[in-house]
């Protein structure tokens, strides 16, 4: 699979939907998809604010007010996401999460449609390359702040992905998921991230992806601006 940022965040994007398929479906256990769907939500969503968007601002100004509307849909996601853990087992359940499942189409139909276009007309390969790796070391850094000491560990059991998770027991995958869903303070805004001289996507290479799809990271990541 190519490691340019726009196929990187596209592939996370099938890989989410398949486990929204689970869900649905009833396959397997819900408590524990949906957990798994808040880290790997997560950690797609922090990758892109901290990395993805600011490029995006950057190449594309004209379409900052697009990246803000973004975060705020971010923001509605993990809400929704929050409200259906905690509804799981109530008649509720199939609604809530399907208000979750609307908000999230909405955004990625967006986000595949003018966001990632624009960023793919203003940047040229290498330069995409390379916001795909940012991309990838961005989400290793959020696996170490949802609880793993060491940077190489957080990109192994990234790498790991999905097997790692359902590896885990319901109380591990609760603790992971809830200081996903609450870590949403103090971001920085995409328009006042990238300075005109700095350079997001620094460093060239093209990294691994785990069994779930999604890109490990190097363990070199940067770590969460907040």
């Amino acid at each position: 699979m190519a490691s340019d940022a726009i196929s990187l965040i596209k592939h996370d994007h099938r890989v989410l939907e398949d486990l929204f398929d689970q869900v649905t479906a009833s396959k397997g256990d819900r408590y524990a998809l949906l957990e798994e769907i808040a880290v790997l939500l997560n950690a797609h969503s922090r990758a892109e604010e901290q990395e993805v968007y600011p490029a995006i601002g950057k190449a594309a100004p004209g379409r900052s007010p697009d990246v803000e509307r973004s975060i705020q849909e971010h923001d509605e996601a993990e809400e929704l996401l929050e409200n259906a853990l905690q509804s799981v087992d109530t008649p509720e359940f199939d609604d809530i999460f399907a208000e979750f499942l609307e908000a999230v189409s909405h955004h990625v139909e967006e986000e595949e449609s003018e966001l990632l276009p624009a960023l793919q007309e203003a940047c040229d390969r290498g330069a995409l390359l390379r916001l795909g790796e940012a991309f990838a070391q961005a989400k290793a850094a959020e696996m170490s702040r949802s609880g793993y000491d060491e940077e190489e560990e957080a990109a192994a059991a990234y790498g790991r992905g999905r097997e790692h998770l359902a590896g885990a027991t319901r109380d591990e995958l609760r603790s992971i998921s809830s200081r996903w869903i609450r870590t949403t303070s103090g971001r920085r805004s995409p328009a006042t991230t990238v300075g005109a001289d700095d350079t997001p996507w620094a460093g060239a290479g093209q990294l691994p992806v785990g069994r779930s799809g999604f890109a490990a990271g190097s363990g070199t990541g940067r770590a969460r601006l907040q």
